[in-house]
């Protein structure tokens, strides 16, 4: 038995998530402690993803020597003081294995010192109500008898379990998790594969070669990542199917849901009805000898008690969060990693390593601000349109946050309430803030007295996930368009806010390389658009 203990911060799950948060929790000297089920960091990836091959992108050479920038193509190491270990020095590969990514796992807990308790599986958590007739502590039991009570508890326990649609007779396909993942197996056989995600996909392509026949089948439009700019999409690394689908070599994209499933003859087919989105018919059976499962995963809420168990949505699959990333109806209950993609469901990245990193350690700063009465860093600006600008474009051009977590992250500058006598107040530059939270905070006074305040955030234009990139037939705005208004390349917004309300919107102008550094293109307009609404507090933006 590894024993009783009482802490301020639980964390559960040593995945990218936990350890995350581990690091940050360490390096603020905090009362904590991570358990882990597994031996070691980073089990589900000793299984997962299937085929072992990862799609999170690790490019070495970059011609960059500041590592700021490096980490917007480094999509898999952790972030930390020192920088490292770094994930790009573990193997040159573009798309590497999911082995690498372990090993890296346990490299960066043992360098960090991140106090983990391994062998540890929590199997009920519950709450009891406290000394006060409030919520007490969170109670968790572990498999070997022990029993962990905290103040605070960060679920970074990933989406563990499958997730099984409604379909009668799913149960008599093969699931992702299982089926075999040998080629070999399915020689000279019908198969179908219910799901159109990357693991989908990657299950089809592994069997092309031998397989007699591959059919895919799942609702709506099937969305490519090159053209949303979700990389949970279909990413090309995994789209050689469709070459064989569109090049009719037996295989077929079936745009429509799987009614039912059955097999009336034990060593027979299976029959598989499934109505088309396209056309107004039901194929009512259609033969395969294989059918597998690959429709994602979920969260597990099976560990908690009725009294503290989280609330679900999106399909039941995550945990409902505020924009803190607390549980909606669970005081003290935090998020970490992927589970936190609800507040960006297929939009950013707080799905994948990349974008969730950013997350932690947003979350670190609110929990520090929340409980520890830590402020959140921030610098102060002279209160200039020079000055704000040339602090928003020293960030813009440098910020892997904001590059990643797109449109979810963003800096902020706050305003104070001008001086009687017409002095403009202060102005603070505030770092990578979740922009709805920063909007409730600012309301409630959580960040002191704000009169009104800017976020900058990098964002692609509106519309961007419906035009296809390679298409010159549709127009784009030119470079020299220093309005910037249609660009729908990633590229930098800047609005005003007051009491939650906007008041004004600059779309900093495009650029291939993302270097928005042009005096005439880029930091002039800006500083028009500061001088004019942000800092020279015309009538027209007053409040009423």
């Amino acid at each position: 038995m590894a024993g009783d203990a009482r802490i301020d911060y639980l964390v559960v799950g040593a995945g990218p998530a936990g350890l995350q948060a581990g690091y940050y929790l360490e390096q603020a000297g905090r009362d904590y402690l991570v358990v882990e089920a597994g031996e070691a960091p980073g089990t589900f990836f000793t299984k997962f993803p299937r085929h072992r091959t990862l799609i999170s992108i690790n490019k070495v050479h970059t011609g960059w020597d500041d590592p700021e920038l490096n980490l917007r193509t480094d999509w898999n190491s952790l972030l930390s003081e020192e920088g490292s270990p770094l994930f790009t020095s573990v193997t040159p590969r573009y798309f590497p294995t999911a082995d690498d990514l372990v090993g890296y796992l346990a490299d960066f807990a043992a360098t960090h010192r991140i106090r983990i308790r391994y062998r540890t599986r929590i199997t009920r958590i519950s709450r009891p109500v406290g000394e006060d007739g409030g919520p007490g502590e969170f109670v968790a039991e572990t498999e070997d008898g022990s029993v962990l009570r905290a103040k605070r508890l960060i679920m970074a326990t990933g989406v563990t379990r499958p997730y099984i649609p409604p379909i009668p007779g799913v149960e008599l396909a093969e699931p992702y998790t299982d089926v075999s993942v040998d080629p070999a197996d399915f020689t000279d056989r019908r198969v179908l594969i219910i799901g159109r995600g990357n693991s989908a996909f990657e299950t089809a392509d592994n069997l092309i070669e031998t397989a007699a026949v591959i059919h895919m089948v799942g609702p709506g439009s099937l969305r490519l990542a090159w053209q949303t700019h979700f990389v949970g999409h279909l990413r090309a690394v995994n789209n050689n199917f469709l070459d064989t689908y569109q090049l009719k070599s037996q295989n077929a994209l079936l745009d429509g849901e799987v009614v039912s499933i059955r097999r009336p003859d034990p060593d027979g087919p299976y029959l598989v009805a499934v109505k088309f989105v396209r056309v107004a018919e039901v194929v009512k059976e259609i033969p395969y000898d294989r059918v597998i499962l690959a429709t994602g995963f979920r969260f597990d809420a099976s560990v908690f008690d009725d009294g503290c168990r989280p609330e679900l949505t999106i399909k039941d699959r995550f945990p409902a969060q505020t924009d803190a990333w607390e549980s909606v109806d669970v005081p003290d209950l935090f998020f970490a990693g992927t589970i936190t993609q609800v507040r960006d469901f297929k939009k950013s990245t707080s799905g994948f390593i990349h974008g969730f990193r950013y997350g932690v350690r947003a979350l670190h700063r609110i929990l520090e601000q929340r409980y520890e009465q830590a402020p959140w860093p921030r610098r102060e600006l002279p209160v200039s349109a020079e000055a704000v600008a040339d602090a928003v474009l020293e960030r813009v051009n440098r910020t892997s946050a904001l590059w990643q977590l797109f449109a979810f992250l963003g800096d902020a500058v706050l305003l104070g309430e001008p001086a009687p006598d017409g002095v403009p107040g202060g102005a603070a530059y505030l770092e990578e803030v979740p922009v709805d939270h920063l909007h409730r905070a600012v309301s409630e006074g959580s960040f002191g007295t704000v009169d009104r305040y800017l976020t900058v955030t990098l964002e692609y234009g509106a519309d961007h996930d419906k035009v296809n990139p390679f298409d010159i037939s549709v127009d784009r705005t030119a470079q020299t368009d220093t309005g910037g208004l249609d660009s729908r390349y990633l590229h930098p917004v800047v609005r005003l806010w007051q009491d939650g309300k906007q008041l004004g919107e600059h779309h900093v102008t495009e650029n291939l390389e993302n270097e928005w550094d042009s005096e005439e293109v880029h930091r002039a307009p800006l500083v028009r658009f500061l001088s004019g609404q942000a800092l020279g507090r015309p009538a027209a933006a007053r409040p009423s």
